[in-house]
């Protein structure tokens, strides 16, 4: 299935409004995801993503095809926030993450805060590693991506991705472990 989407896109011509509309519906969370982990403002996440969008509605006709049309995306949408970041000024924030519960039940007002607790604290340390070691981290446990991906998306040797995971994890767990959540 996924090289028959990448086929498709890969030989499109010119991007119709029915096309971006299923990209959009497609990727368009992971990308706006990419967007803030990187730039850690919610206004930069949206204007990021609608600007990859953009491009990808202009340059459609440049998807090679040899990456999955995800990674091109995430790749496009890494580049393009850093471009954001590097002329924003960048100002702390929390990210809290929104987590059903599974079995049906709502969880109550103590459990609640405690998830949130633990999930800001666990966001807290992953916005304090460096961004060249949080990316490869967010790629990898968020959205999956294997480490050739990875390489692919940030334009990186293997080796590399796989080092910098290595110091992301060590520094994560290293962080993890000093801190309240971890007892």
């Amino acid at each position: 299935m996924k090289n028959l989407e990448n086929s498709y896109w890969r030989y499109m011509d010119c991007m119709d409004a029915a096309g971006l509309r299923e990209l959009m519906d497609s990727y368009g969370q992971d990308v706006w995801n990419l967007a803030y982990v990187i730039t850690r403002r919610h206004d930069l996440a949206d204007d990021v993503t609608q600007d990859v969008f953009l491009k990808v509605y202009q340059s459609i006709a440049s998807f090679r095809g040899a990456s999955s049309i995800r990674t091109w995306l995430l790749s496009m949408t890494r580049n393009t926030a850093i471009n954001y970041k590097r002329t924003a000024f960048m100002r702390r924030v929390l990210l809290v993450g929104r987590s059903a519960s599974h079995d049906g039940e709502s969880p109550s007002a103590e459990q609640e805060a405690l998830r949130l607790a633990f999930t800001s604290e666990l966001w807290n340390a992953v916005l304090e590693l460096p961004v060249k070691l949080r990316e490869v981290l967010v790629l990898h446990a968020k959205y999956e991506l294997t480490t050739k991906e990875i390489a692919d998306a940030l334009g990186l040797p293997e080796g590399t991705v796989k080092t910098r995971l290595s110091r992301a994890r060590k520094r994560m767990s290293s962080s993890w472990k000093g801190s309240a959540a971890y007892e």
